[in-house]
């Protein structure tokens, strides 16, 4: 009978070890199954190319080469009414936040490297959204959102890995920057340290499309993914290898032609992407955006024409972009989107396609505008706050008188509702400037400039953008009914506005403080007492606006 019993509970035990065997098997098998399930979220490579003009780009009848460029735009959707900010800082933090400047506080000018300044730690970012959906999320290059604590660094705003530069420009090879004189810095990264060990003096557009292309290859492309490369071309310094210099040799101007040399590397760096995303499995199932960050700067070879002014203005030139999108997912592809876009609505667009979520009390300037792009809708959009700068030098002649009674015209601002366009203060430099292809002059010389004499004085202008794309008409005395609800919506948009940052040059922030190179300079007792500051000032602040409630209240209570 024990030999019985003890052969039974062999047997029972044998039963057990294999039934769970065999559960655990299935069990690790639907994991296994699980992470190997193709995503039903779209990969997203997001590209954002640096001081890019309107029409430096084959298809808006450059003539510099970029076929890689054309076909992409033919076989995708061309964004044809799409606005950037007119410089670096503001369009990257509403990319990364999809909010205006006036609620971020990064209104005025671009975020400097020696400044105690950066993209506000309360905004949940972009990668920080997509990571909470589940992608993978990497940046490459160029970062500009400050980086004066570590809490500001890439790496801590969401991005599992970073790779590349922090400040707004440098040398392509060398990555080496001054700021000013004896503010000289080292300034390449791999995630919050300096990249010395794999800097190899490589040509940065070659060198961030390598690194692109090394994550996607490393990969698992069921698993979906958030690309970010920032290319640092065509921002000057005008540096390219010789042997794209070879194909313009026709172009006299030398700033033109340095020009269109990076621009045809940028090209190729792009085609190097996409028969990436093919070869390593992304491309069936991906979303891709591309945009320059501003308009184009004529100094340094790039060109707007027909459009008017520069990167820096609010003119056309300075905010309409390059842009478009590029997916086998698009319900009508090779077509031209004119619905009106901003950068702020990529957003929005990109976590609601990455199934992710919106939060309410995020207060977002963007709209999803992927049915927009996708299947030609009309946008959601019918108004874009270019900015409203407080800082910005005021305009000698504009006056509240001159708005109406309802703005002070010396004010910079630019708004755009529906087809029309107002500018008010000064909008920035705002000729036209022709291709310089021909000419062997710089431009400060205003070779063959079509300049602006008739403005001189002026502090407010009123276009409609739709019929006047070029801003050659003012209709601000024909339509001075337009003017005033546009200036009453602009007052509105400044009722919003938080107080702007822009703080004094810290001058801790000297690279040769910290190894030579470009990084954060505050320590933790920085931080805390910062952290203080802010909860002071946030208290008394509240206090203000309570005094004024009550005050309000005992006038009322006297009438």
């Amino acid at each position: 009978m024990f030999v019985l019993g003890v052969l039974t509970g062999l047997c029972l035990c044998c039963v057990v070890s294999c039934t769970y065997g065999r559960w655990a098997n299935d069990f690790h098998g639907r994991r296994a199954n699980e992470v190997d399930k193709p995503t039903s979220q779209p990969h997203i490579i997001f590209v954002i190319v640096d001081d890019q003009g309107f029409r430096d780009v084959g298809y808006h009848g450059s003539e510099i080469k970029t076929p890689t460029l054309d076909w992409l735009a033919a076989t995708g959707v061309k964004l044809e009414n799409y606005y950037v900010q007119p410089l670096c800082s503001p369009s990257r933090s509403q990319l990364m936040t999809g909010r205006y400047q006036i609620h971020t506080g990064l209104q005025h000018s671009v975020i400097r490297p020696t400044q105690p300044n950066c993209l506000p730690l309360e905004n949940v970012t972009l990668p920080q959204k997509l990571k909470s959906a589940g992608y993978a999320t990497h940046m490459v290059g160029k970062w500009h959102l400050g980086f004066y604590k570590r809490s500001c660094m890439p790496t801590q705003r969401g991005f599992d890995t970073f790779f590349g530069y922090l400040l707004g420009s440098g040398d392509y090879y060398k990555h080496y920057k001054c700021d000013s004189p004896g503010m000289c810095g080292y300034d390449l990264h791999e995630g919050e340290e300096a990249a010395w060990e794999q800097d190899r003096g490589v040509y940065s557009t070659h060198m961030y499309t390598e690194k692109a292309v090394n994550i996607l290859a490393r990969h698992n492309p069921k698993r979906p993914i958030f690309l970010y490369l920032a290319f640092q071309a065509v921002h000057s310094p005008l540096q390219v290898p010789s042997r794209y210099l070879e194909r313009y040799k026709s172009i006299p101007n030398l700033h033109r032609r340095k020009y269109a040399a990076m621009v045809s590397c940028l090209d190729e760096a792009m085609r190097n992407l996409t028969l990436a995303l093919k070869r390593y499995g992304y491309y069936n199932n991906m979303v891709m955006v591309y945009s320059s960050d501003n308009g184009g700067q004529p100094m340094a070879g790039g060109n707007n024409w027909p459009l008017r002014g520069s990167k820096g203005t609010y003119w056309e030139g300075g905010i309409r972009a390059v842009g478009f999108v590029h997916s086998p997912l698009l319900a009508k592809k090779g077509t031209r989107c004119k619905a009106l876009m901003h950068i702020t609505d990529w957003y929005p667009t990109l976590v609601t396609l990455a199934e992710g979520t919106l939060d309410e009390d995020q207060n977002l300037d963007g709209y999803d505008v992927w049915e927009s792009i996708s299947e030609g809708l009309p946008s959601p959009r019918h108004d874009i706050l270019h900015n409203i700068d407080p800082v910005y030098t005021k305009a000698k002649n504009g006056s509240w008188k001159a708005g109406y009674g309802i703005w002070n015209t010396a004010v910079q601002a630019a708004l755009r509702v529906g087809d029309w366009k107002l500018l008010t203060g000064v909008p920035g430099y705002s000729d036209w400037i022709p291709p310089q292809t021909f000419s062997t002059l710089l431009l400060s010389n205003r070779w063959h400039n079509e300049r602006v004499r008739w403005d001189r004085g002026k502090s407010l202008w009123l276009f409609n953008i739709t019929a006047d794309p070029f801003e050659r008409v003012d209709l601000s005395r024909r339509y001075p009914h337009i003017v005033k609800k546009m200036l009453l919506r602009l007052l509105q948009y400044n009722k919003t506005a938080v107080p702007c940052r822009y703080p004094p040059k810290d001058y801790r922030s000297n690279p040769q403080y910290n190894g030579g190179v470009w990084g954060p300079w505050y320590t933790d007792e920085d931080e805390e007492e910062e952290e203080n500051d802010n909860v002071l000032s946030n208290y008394l602040g509240r206090r203000r606006r309570k005094t004024k409630v009550k005050r309000r209240g005992k006038f009322k209570r006297k009438t």
